[in-house]
This record gives structure tokens, sequence and C-alpha cells, in this order.
């Protein structure tokens, strides 16, 4: 069994997400789609929402709308894996087994008459790709989770296979049928694949995309069970590993390994809190030794670093964070923590994000620690 440091096994894993050695720019975001396996969704939208933040952080300022086209283009589709995902879309026959589980759990919410699902179906076939609002309204007038019979159904459909979503139009699901928008080999292969075989190809697709992982890593990828994934990671092809310091099993990827450790400049960027290098925060406080959480959702007085704050990646390393906002064309740093080491990394970060969000100007407002700041000034000067 290979042994690794934990220094390798950081690199390694840099390697696999992409952020080691020139972009490829050649492939454009289809082929980081591919690479990644998978990009989260958010509605959170600062400086951009977090599947385009997830491209920029590789590919640099590549358009906004190429990254929508090509996560809508018919090669790629939405669906849960490790949460709301863009996938590739031969891993349709992948998640049968989830398919499988939605139907047999039933309903979300309330139950709703399966006449309205039929309906549905029928419009779809008959009209083409609508959103919840064109099928006749997504909530029944109340709270945003109160959803309407027609909502509730076309999201029983998408979670069952028999819809998927197309696209995304001012960020509502355009639903339509399979036949329509999916690669007729990943339709041929369909729900053929019985569960354990899903997942066996599941965690390999996951080990690939983290490069080293643990047990638990290869779990949170998908959101599978820890059980399930112990019950098949033996047959997916990734090779047992030992990682000095992570007291854990671990398993790698071993293409890469083969390659041997990497080589070449390290990216410089901000990340989305949602973007697959961190968004498993148990590994990344493991690999980085950075603890974040997003505090989007915790009561304003009580955040610490802000709502959307992004990790610093520069040298291999996460070396601080930043909770960005916009002032016209200014882009403001509400609040940010930069290592000493860092602050030339994160003014070059700050000017290159300003930039391809359109912005001419950087601001600060918070820094820590503080006395990082008139040299962070003269940085971005």
């Amino acid at each position: 069994m290979e042994e690794l440091t934990a220094d390798e096994a950081r690199r390694l894993s840099l390697r696999a997400q992409g952020m080691i050695g020139a972009p490829d720019r050649r492939g454009g975001v289809p082929a980081l789609l591919q690479r990644l396996a998978a990009v989260q969704l958010d509605t959170i939208s600062v400086l951009a929402r977090s599947h385009e933040l997830v491209a920029y952080a590789r590919l640099g300022a590549v358009g906004r709308a190429a990254v929508d086209a090509a996560y809508w283009s018919g090669d790629a589709f939405e669906y849960w894996a490790h949460a709301a995902c863009v996938l590739p879309a031969e891993q349709w026959p992948l998640f049968a087994f989830r398919r499988r589980h939605y139907g047999e759990r039933g309903w979300r919410w309330h139950a709703v008459e399966p006449s309205v699902c039929d309906t549905v179906l029928a419009r779809l076939r008959d009209e083409g790709p609508m959103t919840s609002t064109d099928l006749g309204g997504a909530k029944r007038g109340g709270v945003w989770w109160d959803w309407s019979d027609v909502k509730i159904a076309v999201e029983y459909l998408l979670d069952t296979g028999a819809v998927v979503c197309s696209e995304r139009r001012a960020w509502k699901r355009v639903y339509d049928l399979p036949e329509r928008v999916l690669p007729a080999e990943a339709l041929a292969v369909g729900d053929t694949l019985d569960d354990a075989e899903c997942r066996r190809r599941l965690v390999a697709i996951a080990g690939r995309a983290l490069g080293v992982a643990t047990l638990a890593d290869l779990t949170d990828f998908h959101r599978l069970r820890q059980a399930d994934v112990a019950a098949v990671v033996g047959g997916s092809g990734l090779v047992p590993v030992t990682v000095r310091g992570w007291g854990k099993a671990a398993w790698a990827d071993p293409d890469l390994l083969a390659a041997g450790l990497p080589k070449g400049r390290h990216r410089t960027t901000l990340l989305s809190p949602f973007d697959t290098l961190a968004w498993d925060r148990a590994r990344t406080e493991r690999i980085f030794g950075f603890v974040h959480r997003l505090e989007a959702y915790t009561p304003a007085p009580k955040r610490v670093h802000g709502y959307f704050a992004m990790p610093l990646l520069a040298g291999g390393r996460l070396v601080g964070r930043v909770d960005p906002g916009r002032d016209g064309r200014t882009l403001v740093a509400k609040t940010l923590t930069v290592e000493p080491r860092a602050i030339d990394a994160m003014a070059t970060a700050l000017r290159e994000a300003a930039t391809w969000v359109g912005c001419d100007a950087v601001a600060l407002g918070e820094v820590r620690p503080a006395s990082a700041a008139p040299a962070l000034r003269a940085a971005l000067a």
C-alpha cells in the first residue's frame, strides 16, 4: 500500500481539481465539468452564481454566457448529487438508484392527485419545455415552501426521472422530457443498472474528482450512505493508500498516482463556498487546516466572516477569505481576512475578480488583521 504525506495528498487533490498547472482552456467548461464530475448550484448570487464561480476559479475570465451555455447544452443535466448539481449527461444511468428511491418514497410534500402528473407530462409533450410558472404556478400563494400541486407534481417527476431540467431561466427550472434533452446513449442504458453498480461507478467518479479521499469524503461527494460506499469501494478501481496524519483509511485515483506529484503553477483565486474543492467542510479542514462555514443563513449579528465569505486559494493553500459585494462598478471587500504572506495574492485575486464581473475598482471594508490594511491597499493600488 502506498503511503503519502499530508502535503502530497493535498497536492494530488489540487491537481485532481484542476488547481495546479496551466488551465486547459481548449476543452472549456464542458471539459471542466467532466473533470469535476459535479458542479453544485445555489440560489445565492453575490459576484456571480456559484456554478459560474467554479468555472472562473479554474479557467479564469471565461464568459459567463459560455458557462451557462455549456451547462445547459444537452451534454449535461441537473439532478440531486452532492446537492442540486449540474452533471455530465453520461451520468444519467448512474442515478437510477436514486430515481428508484424517490419513486418508492413518494411525494416530497403533500400528496396530489396522480392526474396532475399526467397533465404536466401531457403539456410538456404537446407544448414543449416550461417552467412551473408556465405550468400553472409554483406556490399556492403563501410562504415559499407552500408549493402548488403543479410544482409538487413536476418536482416529483424530476426526482423520478420522468422529466429533466433542460435549463435555468431567471433561475427557474425549465422542465422537459428526457428524450428531448439527453443523449440517446444515456437514455439507452436508462435504469438498467442495479443499485450497487450505480454506487460503485459513482464512488469511482468521486475518487477521480477528489484525487485522494477517505470513506467519508467519498460518501459526501454524492451524499450516499457510508455503509453502501464501503460495500463497493473495493471494486471501484480506486487504490487504498495511507496518508500520514489523517488517521483514516483513504483511497486514491491510480492514474493520478502513476503520473507522480504534480508540477506547475498554483492557481490564485477566490473560491465559492460551494466549490467542489471546499464544499466538504471536514475535508477542507483536514487537507488545508482551514475552518470555513457558510454564514449566509446565520443572523447578521452572529456572523464572523460575512454573508458569502469566499476562501482565498494561493500557493496551493487557503490563506484568507473575503465577503464580497458590489457598489456600482466597485467591488467591495466588506470583511476580509488574510495571512500576511498572502497580501499580494489577495490583491491579485480581488483585481481579477473585479475585472471579471465588470468592476473597475476595489474598495476595502474591515481588514483582519488591521495591520495588513496599508500593505493591501498599496498592493491594490
